[in-house]
């Protein structure tokens, strides 16, 4: 059965991807070169619409194969988990016909956090090192923190989408991973919906690598950063996991607001200051900084189950913070990438 729906979105978006190639174009929903764009030729930014379409297609036969019992919390949150994809899938397609401005992107990103909200999709209950109960927040902490989650994680892929097939593979890997654990963890119709983002992002990624065919748009980049940001809660540890897997791009994000607030004295503002930009004017090649990528965060990503100890886990994020911010300076000290 799992194998049937990963199949099933991955073929869904293998077959759609094509079809937003020659789409895009002609409905002026294209990249052309220029400026911070590198590539060549136009390119159409549809392809979210083939990874929505392979994760709800595989969503919607995880829910028909193996439904959550009536009345269960599985069932809620699953469905709290398909509004919230229909709800960011659309903003994002709006945002790619008409090139919205960052500041209804936040407001909707900060929906999408209360569609979590709404539906319990929240951070409650987590355990920390050196304790040995879980602690429970109450939710005038629950709620900021799932807000925050949220919004960080649907700004992380975002800023991820700047590279040819680095959001969709980093993406892939840890769907991967959160359906490992929470299968590990015995649940039964969770551990189904992250199979199948897994399978639409991994359909979709073969024309997105580089050189890419068809970039994800907003539309993508949105669907992928809430699947990874609602699918992290739904099971316990699940959040380390995504801490580990997604250590640098989410560490980039956050030296990249202080960057921009100090130097440009907003946050807000466009530029090619990223972590994967930075590396891209060093020299290293696009295909390089992506397998790079590809591998720091699977193997942070195998620590979160190859590690038992919270402590140790603890010490893994610390170093791969500590990593991070070293090339993050290193990179910050080349005078190509400074501006």
């Amino acid at each position: 059965m799992a194998i049937l729906i990963f199949a099933a979105a991955f073929l869904i978006s293998v077959l759609l991807t094509p079809v937003m190639i020659r789409l895009g174009p002609r409905l002026g929903v294209a990249d052309e070169p220029g400026g911070r764009r590198k590539h060549r030729g136009v390119i159409s930014r549809l392809g979210g619409v083939a990874i929505f379409g392979g994760f709800m297609g595989g969503a919607a036969l995880a829910l028909a194969l193996a439904p959550p019992a009536p009345g269960s919390s599985d069932r809620f949150l699953l469905t709290g988990v398909i509004v919230g994809t229909v709800f960011v899938f659309g903003y994002g397609l709006l945002d790619d016909f008409l090139n919205l401005p960052p500041k209804p992107q936040f407001a909707a990103q900060f929906v999408a956090a209360l569609i979590a909200i709404a539906f319990t999709i929240f951070i409650q209950k987590i355990t920390l090192p050196f304790f040995n109960q879980p602690v429970t927040f109450p939710w005038f902490i629950t709620y900021p923190l799932t807000i925050f989650w949220v919004m960080g994680m649907l700004n992380t892929v975002n800023f991820l989408d700047g590279l040819d097939g680095l959001a969709a593979g980093v993406t892939a890997i840890a769907a991967l991973l959160f359906a490992w654990h929470a299968y590990s963890l015995g649940q039964g119709s969770v551990y189904l919906f992250p199979l199948a983002l897994a399978g639409a992002t991994l359909g979709f990624l073969p024309f997105n690598f580089a050189p890419a065919k068809v970039f994800m748009g907003s539309a993508g980049s949105l669907t992928l950063g809430w699947g990874l940001a609602s699918l992290s809660i739904l099971a316990p540890a699940k959040v380390a996991t995504a801490l580990l897997v997604l250590g640098i791009p989410i560490i980039d994000v956050a030296w990249l607001m202080l960057w921009r607030w100090r130097k440009k004295g907003s946050p807000l503002v466009a530029g090619r200051d990223h972590l994967h930009f930075r590396l891209l004017d060093m020299g290293f090649s696009t295909r390089t900084i992506v397998l790079g990528y590809y591998i720091f965060s699977l193997t942070f990503g195998l620590l979160a189950f190859i590690i038992s100890s919270r402590v140790y886990k603890l010490v893994a994020i610390i170093a791969l913070i500590g990593i991070t911010v070293f090339v993050l300076w290193e990179a910050a000290k080349n005078p190509r990438t400074a501006d």
